[in-house]
This record gives structure tokens, C-alpha cells and sequence, in this order.
């Protein structure tokens, strides 16, 4: 299925576009004159998903030197009159559109469509309105976006950046909001990536080739030091040296933009130098339907999971889709900053409180050079107090390592975590027993691979742990 809406969405001419030979340019013809042969005279099926209509006309239009270098004039009708086509099937249902990337996608479309075309000036300045206020709804004041997934800011610069070049190339007014809304869109996209280069894996985020990255942001303007949260988006950044911590502090907006949120509520990141060390299980691009929803539960998350219930109910069938019934309405957090250079962030969310009549909170402090880390998880009474008994189900930590990392067990309380150039932590508990588990990593660019976890069981209300790292 999601291969199916890859190849109809015609993403791939970027590929062939790369490659600028004569050949290559009349292979991507053949194969879009092929499609529109076989697909283009029926408006049903995966090729006339919504979804996948705003994102062809999208690639038709950005690779159009591609498809239509040496083509005759019979393949230029046939290519304009399907682009057509599509563009006003896509603008009889853009208003019905799930609320979220699906719509804001279309207005993009219908808007590229309108300066491609040549359109009468009135049409071009409504669909440059209509873009600029889904932009405004849909890109938040911190620079991400409504959905909380760090993928889709960068998904939408891809197409935002060629956009705003054709308003300019043609001799357009720009939309007022979209540069404005590019430039806010940049310290989101710092602020979610690791020291690694990757970006992290939160909310639906699925690995990215650390070119299509290095891609988006050669065209920074806004360059500086990434923002300590995005205040609207609900994430805090914790960073000493080369280290990085990411944690999600929020929740979902609404329900109707929950449907690719994930249950993964005060889950962190841990990246160093080079490398991720403490992850995210993320999403899968490719798997189907079962998997990707295994990937937005609690146990795919580096958080505290109690009786593998995950902090935020799914919906399971639902004409709205695979929604958000219930999770976390309350998150409180305190940020400080000591007076040796530590940072410290200490967070906590009622996403329990229904079921097991608790509350998780997680405390994180880092050195100021990065090296040492202190972690504290606990469970706590809706008033604030600590529990007097655990709730009547297993409670447990979860880190989940990246498949790229070695673990090596030391002793019961400590672990080594080694990186392929050397690098290492040690991730260690004052009391207790270390876990280590088998794992899958969902997000990777090859698909779903194995990896580890390290596993902490409350005993009581509360766990230490420490990551220390070596030089």
C-alpha cells in the first residue's frame, strides 16, 4: 500500500532528475505517459487518493524540464489536459480534506498549479490566499507543525522552497505569509536535529537520508542556536558539549490532528558526537497498518510504560480514523538552569491517572560539558505526592538503543554503550537490576531492523538512572 502511494505520487522524478541524461528524461516521459494511459481516464483507486493527487501534481509540476525535455506535441496535450484534470479534482475536495499535512499538501498543489498554468491573476491571488491561511493554521508560532511530527516540517520545505522560487522565476507576488513562514520553520527543523545530523524520532518521524536533510537546510537564513522548547509544539532540548537530549513534552492539538500522533508522552532522545545512542522506536515508512500503529504506542518510546498500557488510548476503528480517545490533558514543567551550567528539566503528565490513578514525571539533568547525565523517574499522586503502592500492574522504563550501538553488559547495574567509531556511554542504576531486552527499530532509511532495550522495573515509586560518558 504505502509503496503503492509512493509510485503513483510520482515523488521519484527528483531521482531521475538527478541524473539530467537524455535517457533518463525519456524513461520518466514513458512512464508518465504510461500512467496517464493507464490511470488517468478513472478517478478511483490508490493513484486518485487525495493525498496522493496533491503529491503528483506537485512532482509533475517541480520535475515538468524532466518529463517534457524533447517531447512532442501529441505527449505536451496529454500532459497538460491529465495535470488539469487533476488539479480540479483535487479543488472540488481540498475543503473536505483531513484537517493536517492532507490539506495544507493540497493548497500547495492548487496553488503551484495556478502560476504553472498561467491562470488568470484573480484565480492565482485566491489560491495564494487560501495558501497562506492553511500556512498560518497549520504552521505554529514556534515553527512546528500542528501534527507535532518533526518529518513534516521538513517534508513541507521540500515543497514550500520550490514554490516560493516559482512565485519569484514568474513574476508573481509572493503570498504574504509564505516566506514568513519558511523562515519560522527553520529553528523548528534545527531545533529537532541531533548532533548526528538525524532528525529525531517523534510523532510519526521516520528516518531521513542525512542528504535530504543537509538539502532542506543549505537554504537556512534563519541560521543561530537551536531554541531550549517550542513552547507551541511541546518540546524542551537539553544540550551540554556535543550531547543533545530531545523530550516531548505535549500532547496532540486536538483529536481530528491526532491520528499519526504517538503515546509517547516525556519520551527523550539521546545523541553525542556523531552518533544516537538512546532513540525512539519511530515509524516504519513502508510496513503496513499493523505496524505502524505497534510504533505509536508507550513501549515504543523511551518513557515509563505501566502494564504495557500505553499513556494515550487509540482508537481502534473510527470514521475519523486511528484517533487519540484519551491521554494525557495535563503536562507540567519546570525548567531551570544551576548554577554550575547544569540544565535540568522535570516534567510530568496525567496520561495514567484514569486508569491507574497515577501521574508520571521524569526529571533529566545535564553538565554543562555534556558528560554526565541523571535521570529520575516517578509515579506520583494526582495531588502532587508521592504514591504510598504501585498501581496493581507492572511499571517499567524503557530505553531503547539504536541498532547502530553495542551494548555490553558490565555487571547487573551497568551497561556500556558503544558506538562504530568508539564513542561510549555508560548507562548505570544505584539499585535494582538492568534489563536488557531484544527490540526493533521501525524508522531505518533499509527498513525495520533489530536492536536492544534497556529495561528498569519500579520496585517503588521512583528509579534513578545515570549515563556517563567517556572520553
Amino acid at each position: 500500500m504505502q509503496f503503492a502511494r509512493r509510485l503513483h505520487g510520482f515523488g521519484w522524478l527528483r531521482h531521475i532528475r538527478a541524473d539530467k541524461s537524455a535517457a533518463a528524461c525519456n524513461n520518466a516521459r514513458w512512464i508518465t505517459d504510461q500512467w496517464i494511459a493507464l490511470h488517468g481516464g478513472r478517478t478511483s483507486g490508490i493513484a486518485w487518493d487525495n493525498e496522493v493527487v496533491s503529491r503528483r501534481i506537485i512532482s509533475w509540476l517541480s520535475h515538468s524540464p524532466v518529463v517534457l525535455q524533447d517531447a512532442d506535441a501529441g505527449f505536451y496535450r496529454r500532459f497538460t489536459g491529465s495535470l488539469g484534470q487533476q488539479v480540479r479534482y483535487l479543488q472540488r475536495r481540498v475543503d473536505s480534506l483531513p484537517d493536517g499535512l492532507p490539506r495544507l499538501k493540497a493548497r500547495i498543489a492548487i496553488a503551484m498549479a495556478s502560476i504553472a498554468a498561467e491562470a488568470r491573476p484573480a484565480v492565482v491571488r485566491r489560491a495564494g490566499r487560501l495558501l497562506d491561511r492553511e500556512l498560518e493554521r497549520q504552521v505554529l508560532p514556534d515553527g512546528s507543525h500542528v501534527s507535532r511530527n518533526p518529518q513534516a516540517s521538513v517534508d513541507l520545505l521540500f515543497d514550500l522552497l520550490p514554490l516560493r522560487q516559482s512565485y519569484i522565476n514568474l513574476g508573481h507576488d509572493v503570498p504574504s505569509k509564505l516566506i514568513p513562514v519558511i523562515d519560522r520553520m527553520y529553528p523548528a527543523v534545527r531545533f529537532f536535529r541531533h548532533s548526528s545530523g538525524d532528525l529525531a524520532l517523534f510523532n510519526g518521524s521516520s528516518s531521513s537520508l542525512a542528504t535530504d536533510l543537509m538539502s532542506v537546510l543549505r537554504y537556512d537564513e534563519t541560521a543561530g542556536q537551536p531554541f531550549k522548547a517550542l513552547p507551541h509544539g511541546g518540546y524542551q532540548r537539553l544540550s551540554g558539549g556535543d550531547t543533545i537530549i530531545l523530550v516531548d513534552a505535549g500532547k496532540p492539538l486536538s483529536t481530528r490532528l491526532s491520528a499519526t500522533a504517538h503515546a509517547g508522552c516525556l519520551s527523550f532522545e539521546l545523541s553525542s558526537g556523531r552518533n544516537r545512542f538512546i532513540v525512539n522506536s519511530g515509524s516504519p515508512r513502508f510496513a503496513g497498518e499493523r505496524l505502524r500503529q505497534l510504533a505509536r504506542t508507550t513501549a515504543a518510546h523511551s518513557t515509563v510504560c505501566i502494564g504495557d498500557v500505553s499513556s494515550a488510548q487509540i482508537a481502534r476503528s473510527s470514521h475519523l480514523g486511528p484517533v487519540m480517545l484519551s491521554g494525557p490533558s495535563k503536562i507540567v514543567i519546570d525548567r531551570q538552569t544551576g548554577p554550575d551550567g547544569s540544565d535540568r528539566l522535570s516534567a510530568r503528565h496525567d496520561g495514567y491517572v484514569r486508569r491507574f490513578g497515577v501521574m508520571h514525571e521524569r526529571e533529566i539533568r545535564i553538565n554543562e560539558q555534556g558528560t554526565k547525565i541523571a535521570g529520575r523517574d516517578r509515579l506520583l499522586l494526582p495531588d502532587g505526592l508521592p504514591t504510598p503502592n504501585l498501581p496493581n500492574a507492572e511499571v517499567i522504563a524503557r530505553f531503547h538503543i539504536h541498532p547502530s550501538i553495542a551494548v555490553e553488559r558490565a555487571d547487573d547495574r551497568r551497561v556500556r554503550l558503544v558506538a562504530p567509531d568508539g564513542e561510549s556511554w555508560t548507562f548505570s542504576i544505584p539499585v535494582g537490576q538492568l534489563m536488557l531486552g531484544e527490540d526493533v527499530f521501525f524508522a531505518d532509511v533499509s527498513g525495520i531492523r533489530p536492536s536492544q532495550q534497556l529495561e528498569i522495573q519500579f520496585d517503588g515509586p521512583e528509579i534513578r538512572w545515570f549515563l556517563a560518558h567517556h572520553s
